[in-house]
């Protein structure tokens, strides 16, 4: 099996959502929302993806300055892909678009725990996310 590796080329919608619902991240993504998953992938800053001939089969999909911080919101990889290094190859390759000084940033799904620390990343607690819904100002 040779994977192909591409930086910031096109994913489609449709490639997305299918590798999400074939990873684990789907059940933690809204793979319902097309319009929400649409701009996940066409906005990010930096996309670094895993092909099987012509099937996604992985992907790191990131924001970031380039310089300052890297927040990686998805590294995802197809199950039936996972445990081939895969993973470890899409993480060398958007630490390889970063400055050195750059630092990457993650929210670990739950069962992905153990998986950081052994790619070197450390734990930091002090983490906040705000989840209420935000309403648009009303236009004057």
């Amino acid at each position: 099996m040779a994977i192909n590796y591409l930086i910031n080329a096109p994913v489609s919608t449709d490639d997305f959502i299918d590798l999400l619902q074939r990873s684990t991240l789907g059940e933690r993504r809204p793979v319902d929302d097309r319009n929400c998953m649409e701009g996940m992938i066409t906005q990010a800053t930096l996309t670094v993806s895993a092909w099987d001939d012509d099937i996604l089969v992985g992907v790191a999909r990131s924001l970031t300055d380039f310089h300052y911080a890297c927040y990686l919101s998805d590294l995802a990889v197809c199950q039936e892909h996972q445990k081939q290094g895969i993973g470890q190859e899409l993480l060398k390759l958007t630490e390889h678009q970063l400055e050195p000084t750059c630092k990457l940033i993650l929210i670990a799904a739950p069962d992905a725990n153990d998986y950081y620390p052994k790619q070197g990343f450390e734990h930091n607690p002090r983490c906040w996310v705000y989840t209420e819904p935000r309403q648009a100002e009303a236009e004057e």
